[in-house]
């Protein structure tokens, strides 16, 4: 059952604005540049954490889409009927949300680091922070979903909710892009695994009250 709830997401996904957080992405990196100005030792420094705001930025853009269609269509009342529990839905969704955006993501990121003139170390560096974080990220973002569905003005409440919560996979992500950052790294990943983690209970009790 689990398989078949995240390819539906991912077909989902793919099939609708997927495209969207990578363009919003890859306009951010862009315009990094244009904000700091061509010194390409500055960008070189600064540009593994702009890789990462434009990740968290652009992580918004499809909460909407995550849990609250299903709510309205009664897709979540089925799969409890049928003895699902809520738990699983979020963990099939948090898996789908990241298959869905994660790899588009790192793909995004090879121009991104051009755009911000990182060479192939600290592009290599950048892509193992995105990789290590963004299944927290989309973990994240499916329980802020999940909070937030039914309510009105629900996606500026889920943009207030989702970044001060990613802030630690933020300040680490950031610091492991640079150089000596195995530290950062590790606590990095520990911050990914405690998000994952956590948001499997708070998304699946959020789904469980939506249906209420």
């Amino acid at each position: 059952m689990i398989g078949a709830l995240i390819a539906r997401d991912v077909r989902r996904a793919l099939s609708g604005a997927a495209w969207l957080p990578v363009a919003f992405f890859l306009i951010v990196t862009a315009l990094v540049p244009f904000a700091v100005g061509p010194d390409a030792r500055l960008l070189g420094r600064i540009g593994g954490g702009a890789l990462w705001i434009a990740a968290l930025t652009a992580a918004l853009l499809p909460i909407e889409r995550l849990v609250e269609p299903d709510r309205a269509d009664g897709v979540l009342d089925q799969l409890a009927l049928r003895g699902v529990a809520e738990e699983t839905i979020a963990a099939a969704k948090i898996a789908g949300h990241w298959l869905a955006f994660g790899p588009l993501l790192l793909f995004a990121a090879l121009p991104g680091s051009l755009l911000l003139g990182l060479d192939g170390a600290a592009l290599g560096r950048a892509l193992t922070t995105l990789a290590i974080g963004t299944p927290g990220l989309a973990a994240l973002a499916v329980a802020v979903a999940a909070l937030t569905t039914g309510l009105p003005r629900a996606g500026a409440l889920a943009g207030l909710l989702l970044l001060p919560l990613a802030v630690p996979l933020l300040i680490f992500g950031a610091a492991a892009s640079g150089e000596g950052g195995g530290s950062a790294l590790m606590l990095e990943g520990a911050v990914s695994l405690l998000l994952v983690a956590g948001a499997l209970f708070v998304a699946g009790a959020a789904i469980r009250a939506a249906r209420t």
